[in-house]
């Protein structure tokens, strides 16, 4: 496994196991500067949202870094806000736009929601269909979401982006999706804004033990979990340094125990639980 090491999806199409988030990015140089400095860094998959607000400065320092379009894998989602009947494409062009790209590799219903969900989901397959998106998914579902989209889906979800970190490993929805075909990729999978685990005495512990810092095994642990991952920064050399997973090995035990650090499960965003069609 390296940083090219991609994940084969039910569609045929591969992602690249580790991309790079923006989450609360600012649509500003910083975020212009953190695109070109993740490109330069190896990382080829880049995760943003129509949500965020920053897919402008993301599209402009994907094309300041110089790379070619089709050696990038980029997402995207439909905001809450688009999913009314007829919004839906709306949105997805205005992303386009913003980007200044002619498709996405993946494009994403962001959350579900009561009585738009299925709708929206009709409305991406058919931009799947225009080969517009390579691939299409959604986040924030839980076992029950899929089960009521499955009663009208045509297609089955390619990836399912979720909340998903040592302290929430979710692994029942995890095997679940495994079993459906859909991939699980963690969003903040430090623990939110700010890398609220990286002070888990556990986790400092086994970084320690492998002379690395506790986000490099957080993510390594996602990696050998077959876990896509797309952490998060602004700044360089933690850009850098989150990509620098290749050259170590968590054991058995040390998978196990931060494993076990999920007996006390704890979310540092929304709960979809609380969300229905």
């Amino acid at each position: 496994m390296d940083i090219n090491t991609t994940k084969k999806l039910n569609n045929g199409v591969e992602i690249p196991y580790l991309g790079f988030g923006t989450l609360r990015s600012k649509d500003d140089e910083e975020t212009v500067n953190a695109i070109r400095w993740a490109i330069e860094a190896g990382y080829r998959h880049i995760d943003t949202a129509g949500a965020y607000g920053n897919e402008k400065s993301v599209g402009l320092g994907i094309r300041q870094s110089g790379i070619e379009r089709k050696k990038l894998f980029v997402t995207t989602k439909l905001r809450k806000e688009d999913m009314l009947p007829g919004e839906q494409m709306k949105g997805f062009e205005n992303s386009l736009n913003l980007l200044q790209l002619d498709y996405v590799d993946l494009y994403l219903i962001h959350w579900p929601v009561e009585g738009k969900t299925l709708k929206s989901w009709k409305a991406l397959e058919d931009i799947y269909e225009s080969k517009r998106a390579r691939a299409i998914g959604v986040c924030n579902f839980t076992e029950r979401h899929f089960v009521e989209l499955f009663r009208n889906a045509k297609i089955t979800p390619a990836v399912n982006q979720i909340e998903l970190h040592p302290h929430l490993s979710l692994q029942s929805l995890v095997a679940y999706c495994e079993k459906q075909g859909i991939a699980c990729e963690a969003w903040s999978p430090l623990g939110g804004d700010g890398g609220k685990l990286l002070d888990d005495p556990v986790l400092k512990k086994i970084a320690e033990k492998y002379s690395k810092s506790v986000a490099q095994v957080i993510l390594r642990w996602d990696l050998q979990k077959g876990i896509i991952t797309i952490p998060k920064s602004t700044h360089e050399a933690r850009i850098v340094a989150n990509a620098n997973l290749y050259d170590f090995e968590l054991s058995a035990d040390d998978m196990k125990a931060i494993d076990d650090l999920d007996r006390d499960p704890r979310r540092f965003g929304r709960d979809p639980n609380t969300m229905c069609f």
